[in-house]
């Protein structure tokens, strides 16, 4: 810092004594106790790439308000601590205090990290791995540094209370400073400071100001639409990608929520994620996309050719009727433009029809193929099936 200390809380932290739930990867629900969360001043930092025999000090975000929230050690591996991060990372985007970028600094992660013996109660000595700007990053370093702890035990030595930088570029940890006790800061109280005081009735206003949070709203998606806890935990992990999703179903109906949600968490997501893009800079509107959906939904087209439909969409920025129209990719609905087609084809393949009729049953799907593919695709898929039922035989 420029005046030789950093401003932090101390004995009056904002926040004390919380908790967070977590979904993990297998459905289970986690609760991570907050210790405390207290406003301090951001720090300079010091730079060494690119400069040889020297160091650059970077002091853009010195003096910065920021705020610090510290966890219990309730997390047991590195995959609970990414789901940890990733949660507190949605709610401070939910709720409009920080952009999240990981990148430039402004939503960082210090990860302590200590090892114990199997069946042990006490928690092992911890080091501490400081500024950590990427989920992946946290979950390799934590990995590491694990990894390092137990080979450090195993081969008779001691793991030390330190600080320690995270290397992306070779993938490993090492050591910055010792830290021993909390003496070692040299805590005191500013002078010139006076005291934050947050009274009931301040919280209170603010808490009716609050937008509707990931929890409340994948509640409710569950509950309103019908969809899986899972389903409905990717629609609300941001408020931007939860807005898409519901402008999508007021205009295709609830009833087809989940047609919806598979769309937006499928063909949608691989183009953003495919082309870079965030939700909010979609090549494809809502209004767009519930359009093409409510083809689907009226049998104009198939959900194969719709797929084609969304690409052209995402590529010449037109509409999806107009799509449709332009490349001729209406469904065949005509029961007797169906049945001819199947003629043809059975007609064309007297072996196959032959074999399929003394019971070889898996060659109904060949059968499927060719009429898909005599109509370029068009023909309805469940009427194609009834029909070609109706026209085999039975097996």
């Amino acid at each position: 810092m420029p005046k030789g200390y950093q401003i932090s809380q101390y004995e009056l932290p904002v926040v004390a004594n919380g908790k967070l739930s977590v979904m993990l990867d297998d459905g289970a629900l986690k609760t991570i106790g907050i210790t405390r969360a207290h406003l301090e001043e951001d720090a300079g930092k010091s730079l060494h790439e690119g400069l040889a025999h020297a160091s650059g000090i970077d002091l853009n975000r010195a003096g910065t308000p920021l705020l610090e929230i510290v966890s219990e050690p309730d997390m047991r591996s590195a995959k609970e601590a990414v789901a940890y991060m990733k949660k507190i990372h949605t709610l401070v985007r939910y709720l409009e205090i920080c952009d999240g970028n990981m990148q430039e600094g402004s939503f960082r992660c210090d990860a302590n990290v200590s090892v114990r013996p199997k069946g042990r109660e006490k928690l092992g000595t911890r080091a501490e791995i400081k500024n950590l700007n990427s989920f992946r990053f946290v979950e390799k370093a934590i990995h590491y540094e694990v990894a390092r702890q137990i080979e450090l035990i195993e081969g008779g030595g001691t793991v030390l209370q330190e600080t320690r930088l995270y290397d992306s570029d070779k993938d490993e940890t090492r050591s910055m400073r010792s830290k021993e006790e909390a003496n070692d800061y040299r805590y005191f109280p500013d002078p010139d400071l006076l005291p934050v005081v947050i009274e009931q009735q301040f919280i209170d206003d603010v808490r009716k100001t609050l937008p509707e949070l990931p929890d409340d709203k994948a509640a409710r998606f569950a509950l309103d639409f019908g969809l899986s806890p899972y389903d409905a935990g990717v629609l609300s992990a941001s408020r931007e990608l939860g807005a898409y999703f519901e402008s999508v179903v007021a205009a295709l109906g609830a009833s087809h929520a989940k047609l919806a949600a598979n769309w937006v968490m499928g063909e949608l997501s691989s183009a953003l994620n495919r082309d870079g893009l965030e939700i909010t800079a979609s090549k494809v509107s809502p209004a767009a996309l519930s359009a093409l959906l409510i083809r689907i939904v009226d049998e104009t087209i198939s959900g194969k050719i719709a797929k084609e439909v969304f690409e052209a969409m995402w590529s010449e920025g037109k509409s999806a009727d107009l799509i449709i129209e332009a490349k001729g990719l209406k469904q065949i609905t005509d029961s007797s433009a169906i049945e001819r087609v199947i003629d043809e084809v059975m007609a064309a393949n007297p072996k196959q029809l032959a074999d399929y009729r003394s019971g070889k049953d898996k060659l109904f799907g060949f059968f499927v193929g060719q009429v898909m593919k005599a109509t370029g695709g068009k023909a309805n898929p469940a009427q194609l099936n009834d029909l070609l039922k109706a026209k085999l035989g039975a097996p």
